[in-house]
């Protein structure tokens, strides 16, 4: 039984008992036990665990794990600490530099979490060396779920939602209040086609703050 360790539990009680799910942790038990997959089994919930429901002030949304050794640890972009950090977090962190003078070394982004952005993939998890394979497997049906109850939440939330991956759910996020800023995705294949200058982090910022809601820190 999947144990996040706040709000996200009680949520997220009938889609951890749902087919779906057990269908996917059979697959996944099986993947665990004859392939190299990432992130580790019990890093795979370490967005929700670190970002609350009650806490979500903003969502980046990403594609799936990264799927290189010591990389992935549960949240989207993030890698571990000591480990370089991946050509979109860089572009990530040169966006950041651009849109507000902050200067990133620290791949590791924990410190957003803890202030309410949640990092999340739509697929939680990946085999090695092999991006998008466990798409299709389940975890859409769940995060998809995360996002409606995101959506539902009376409290504004920003929606970051970068390449085709993420604009696709879109259509999920449908309530007034919130703010859906969307762009190419940070990947260097895209990065100049639209995410360059896109200013989502100031942006968001300013959104939080005539919300009343304090900004986020984008520091590392």
């Amino acid at each position: 039984m999947v144990n996040i360790g706040n709000d996200w539990d009680e949520l997220l009680k009938a889609d951890f008992e749902s087919d779906s799910y057990k269908q996917l942790r059979a697959f996944l038990a099986n993947e665990y036990r004859t392939r190299t997959i990432y992130p580790d089994m019990h890093d795979i919930f370490n967005a929700l665990k670190c970002t609350s429901y009650s806490d979500v002030k903003a969502v980046i949304l990403g594609q799936d794990p990264y799927h290189g050794r010591g990389q992935a640890h549960g949240m989207c972009f993030s890698v571990k600490r000591g480990v370089p950090a991946p050509p979109s977090l860089v572009n990530i962190f040169k966006e950041i530099e651009d849109d507000l003078g902050i200067h990133n070394e620290s791949p590791y982004l924990v410190p957003w979490a803890e202030q309410g952005v949640l990092l999340l993939n739509t697929a939680l998890t990946v085999r090695e060396g092999q991006p998008n394979s466990h798409r299709d497997k389940g975890w859409e049906v769940l995060t998809d779920s995360i996002i409606r109850k995101l959506n539902d939440r009376k409290e504004p939330i920003v929606f970051m939602l970068w390449g085709g991956n993420a604009r696709s759910k879109k259509a999920l996020i449908k309530a007034p209040q919130h703010l859906i800023l969307e762009c190419p995705h940070p990947s260097p294949l895209s990065a100049y086609s639209g995410f360059f200058g896109c200013r989502h982090f100031s942006k968001c910022n300013a959104f939080l703050t005539e919300n009343g809601v304090k900004p986020i820190n984008w520091q590392t």
